[in-house]
């Protein structure tokens, strides 16, 4: 049935005119009633080509200035819809999204019917006796569509983004249970494969499933903070790549990004000095020495006074010196290393304003120890993403970076890190962070993802749900940004059969509260 014309057609948009005898918003068509004149109901155009577009109404207008033009075409009503193309229902009776060709103006609108509805919502096919595999199941009931059950086909709701929108109160948690419920108690291929991982913000879900869904399919819940009911949630921080780290840091892109990636090459070549591997230890012993060197080298390269390469030089000497004796284990070359400082820092004195090159004697006699090839290969070798480095070390790291920075005469370096300081002051004193305090206990993430999220474990436990309800705002966008890019990183692994036999769904509940938008 035809309710108007189309009079002006956008990309994203068309403007329908109301025939004038169109007075309300409601038809009956062979006995069933559909309401089309209400925001998100669904209306019909015909293209060039006989197929359907089908619409969503977006908004509704009072036109009674603009009646008398178009009434030559029946459309004198004062009444105006604005439609939002969605897809295109083809003559073979097949839907698909999006609008190759658009209508052209003064095409007809007319109602959806349910007939129409049945071939877009739902591809019921038979479950086969020898098959057993379902195609789709059941939603709810069409709020435009007076008791219509709406079906949605299941490979195409799993195959593409997915998002539940409502007000507070709406039902959009219990949306999520009732799909979720809906597929894992089916009686046959019970989500055969099929591993779901529930981001839940407001530690409702375990009411859902605490029961479980059926003998089949297995749960597992997680929390970050200790609980009874829950198993403690780890995810460890030397996971977290340079992106997540900028992102949890508030670093710039152009000068602290580069300055918090030469913080964690630092850092893991600290923790390797405190290894118990004693070749591996005088390695990065002699790289300490080379970056002592440095600093003293660029001091006395930017500054001819002597009592301020004097002034500058202790300054630098006494704070590596503090940070060896405060961070590392004692034994012989750690001991040797510290004498060496020591004897470096005796020589900086002054008689009569005049230092006598003494310094420069002192730290050539350093040189002499230090083996600058293998220093230098250090200094190439980087840290591999996932790799463990112990988080203790990250302030004692920033320490010598900004030393380093400050000794080439980069003064403002304190200032445009500050922000950054603070932010991981928050991440290692605040207790929330715990979680992700993890000793040496996953190999990678592979490991990380077989031994907490079950992916390629025998353990089959295929919903995951997380209980995040305790997690402030920063920690939980940082949580789901982790999650999200390791799960997403192992499935580009994974190629043919391997992607297709065990897919992995991630639902983000309350998704607004803490996913980013992108505003580049």
């Amino acid at each position: 049935m035809r309710i108007g014309k189309i009079v002006s057609v956008e990309y994203d948009k068309f403007r329908v005119k109301l025939f004038h005898n169109t007075k309300i918003s409601t038809v009956n068509i062979s006995g069933k009633v559909y309401y089309f004149g209400n925001i998100g109901s669904y209306l019909k155009v015909n293209n060039s080509l006989g197929d359907s577009i089908v619409c969503e109404v977006i908004s509704v207008l009072d036109s009674s200035n603009d009646s008398k033009p178009f009434s030559e075409f029946n459309l004198d009503s004062s009444r105006e819809l604005i439609i939002k193309p969605i897809g295109t229902l083809f003559k073979n009776n097949s839907f698909s999204m999006g609008v190759g060709i658009f209508p052209s103006i003064y095409s007809d609108v007319q109602i959806v019917t349910e007939e129409n509805m049945r071939t877009i919502f739902t591809d019921k096919e038979i479950v086969s006796s020898d098959s057993k595999i379902h195609s789709y199941f059941d939603i709810g009931i069409s709020k435009n569509f007076i008791n219509y059950h709406v079906d949605i086909n299941i490979n195409k709701l799993f195959g593409i983004h997915t998002a539940i929108l409502g007000n507070s109160g709406s039902g959009k948690s219990n949306t999520i249970s009732h799909i979720l419920q809906e597929l894992l108690r089916k009686k046959n291929n019970i989500g055969a494969g099929i591993k779901v991982i529930l981001l839940d913000v407001n530690g409702e879900y375990k009411n859902a499933f605490n029961k479980g869904v059926s003998n089949d399919i297995s749960t597992h819940f997680y929390k970050p903070q200790i609980s009874k009911e829950h198993q403690k949630f780890e995810l460890p921080y030397y996971l977290m790549n340079l992106d997540e780290w900028s992102a949890f840091l508030m670093a710039s892109d152009k000068t602290q990004k580069p300055f918090w990636d030469r913080v964690l090459q630092e850092c893991y070549r600290f923790y390797k000095i405190d290894t118990d591997d004693s070749v591996m230890q005088e390695t990065y012993i002699n790289y300490l020495r080379y970056k002592l060197v440095n600093i003293l080298d660029f001091i006395f390269s930017r500054v001819d006074s002597d009592t301020a390469n004097v002034t500058s030089a202790a300054s630098a000497i006494r704070k590596i010196q503090s940070i060896i004796k405060t961070s590392f284990k004692k034994n012989e070359s750690v001991n040797e290393l510290l004498s060496d400082i020591s004897f470096v820092l005796e020589k900086c004195t002054l008689s009569y304003g005049v230092q006598n090159n003494n310094l420069k004697i002192a730290i050539e006699t350093l040189k002499d120890k230090i083996s600058f090839d293998t220093a230098v290969e250090v200094e190439a070798t980087k840290l591999k993403h996932g790799n463990y480095y112990d988080y203790k070390f990250l302030k004692i790291a920033c320490e010598i970076v900004l030393l380093e920075e400050n000794a080439k005469g980069n003064y403002k370096i304190y200032d445009n890190t500050s922000t950054m300081m603070s932010r991981l002051d928050y991440f290692l004193d605040n207790s929330e962070c715990n979680f992700m305090k993890v000793e040496n206990k996953y190999s990678d993430e592979s490991d990380y993802l077989k031994k907490v999220l079950f992916i390629d474990s025998e353990d089959k436990k295929q919903l995951i749900v997380i209980d995040s309800s305790e997690l402030s705002r920063d920690i939980l966008e940082l949580t789901s940004s982790v999650l999200c890019r390791i799960v997403f990183d192992h499935r580009k692994r994974l190629t043919g059969e391997q992607r297709k036999k065990n897919p992995i769904h991630l639902v983000l509940d309350e998704a607004h509260r803490y996913i980013k938008k992108d505003t580049d």
